[in-house]
């Protein structure tokens, strides 16, 4: 079996992606490989092959975008609640690098160093990406278990 990093979407859809906090109505909400900023999470694509969002019918393009909203809103509210000094959520549809549709929900604190709040967070240097200590692992347990019920909370129309 081949590595779930090597086709996202298809071991997403299969329930190999270890990353996968919930399925929703177009995405799935997946939490992010690093953590830097704790709370990082995605919403990706349930359909193989989709590379941009102008690859799906209008329709389907809003309910991406409406689950990357509840991913976006389960974010905010979790990081809030965790971290008083969180700031607010940016959500970014780039694909330069990963040809399958996603969409970035970076939670931003005021903790971050200053050259870089207020800035892109793609400004942050390549090493926040590769080194060990930002990896999602079993430390991440209960950010996982808070985004995933807050998903549930929010899809149910309740709140945690």
């Amino acid at each position: 079996m081949t590595d779930w990093r090597t086709d996202r979407v298809r071991a997403a859809l299969d329930g190999r992606n270890p990353t996968v906090l919930a399925e929703l109505d177009a995405a799935f909400a997946v939490v992010g490989d690093v953590q830097w900023l704790p709370g990082y999470s995605l919403a990706l694509t349930k359909v193989p092959g989709v590379d941009r969002l102008s690859d799906l019918p209008r329709a389907e393009r809003v309910a991406f975008l409406a689950d990357t909203d509840l991913v976006a809103t389960a974010v905010e509210n979790v990081c809030a609640r965790r971290d008083p000094a969180y700031r607010r959520v940016n959500v970014e549809i780039l694909g330069n690098a990963d040809a399958f549709l996603h969409a970035h929900v970076w939670p931003r604190f005021d903790w971050e160093p200053e050259a870089l709040v207020r800035k892109p967070v793609w400004l942050y240097t390549p090493d926040h990406w590769r080194d060990p200590a930002h990896a999602l692992g079993p430390q991440h347990d209960a950010l996982r278990a808070d985004l995933a019920a807050e998903i549930d909370a929010l899809r149910r129309g309740t709140t945690v």
